[in-house]
């Protein structure tokens, strides 16, 4: 089976009704698409991947059981073992080996792309003029969007052979298209 954008959205929003967790499925997609067109490889494919890697949360929200419970269900639905390889290794207590472009940016933008959301929330322009440095220095509040993993933010980074301000900017740029489904203010609102 070659899995379309549509069936991925259609198994997610079918186990998950979370409006967070939904846009945090669309922020991991649009960055995760993103460098898959930079990096000219199937973006359909790595767009389903990045959707369906939480798909699961809702059912088991804890390390024993997400995503690895989750993954019998993709398998039942004929999602290929590439995307389903790939949904696994962006959970760090799996230790999957990231060895496909896929795995590598699926796990760069998981957090980085909920940490990028986090900031445009606060900000009264959205994405807009956000510039790295501002990132960077929530990055060093722990408060601040406490549940983002700051270690997995730089070892995103690592793994794709970025500098951080580099791969902050990549995904702003990501998410600016789909700032207002993402529930962001924008200067043309």
């Amino acid at each position: 089976m070659n899995p379309t954008r549509e069936q991925a959205w259609e198994t997610l929003t079918r186990y998950t009704k979370s409006e967070a967790l939904l846009r945090h499925a669309l922020a991991v997609e649009a960055s995760t698409a993103w460098y898959a067109r930079k990096l000219g490889e199937d973006e359909e494919l790595w767009r389903v991947t990045a959707l369906l890697h939480d798909f699961d949360y809702e059912m088991h929200p804890t390390l024993d059981k997400h995503p690895q419970d989750g993954a019998p269900i993709l398998r039942e639905e004929g999602y290929p073992e590439e995307v389903i390889e790939a949904v696994l290794s962006h959970a760090n207590h799996l230790s999957v080996p990231r060895d496909t472009p896929l795995k590598k940016a699926l796990f760069a933008c998981d957090e980085l792309s909920g940490f990028v959301h986090a900031c445009g929330l606060v900000r009264p322009t959205g994405l807009e003029g956000l510039e790295p440095k501002s990132v960077k220095k929530k990055l060093k509040q722990p408060s601040f969007a406490a549940g983002v993993s700051r270690e997995d933010v730089y070892e995103g980074a690592e793994l794709m052979g970025l500098e951080l301000d580099q791969h902050i900017a990549n995904v702003v740029e990501a998410l600016q298209p789909i700032a207002s489904e993402l529930g962001l203010r924008s200067e043309a609102a």
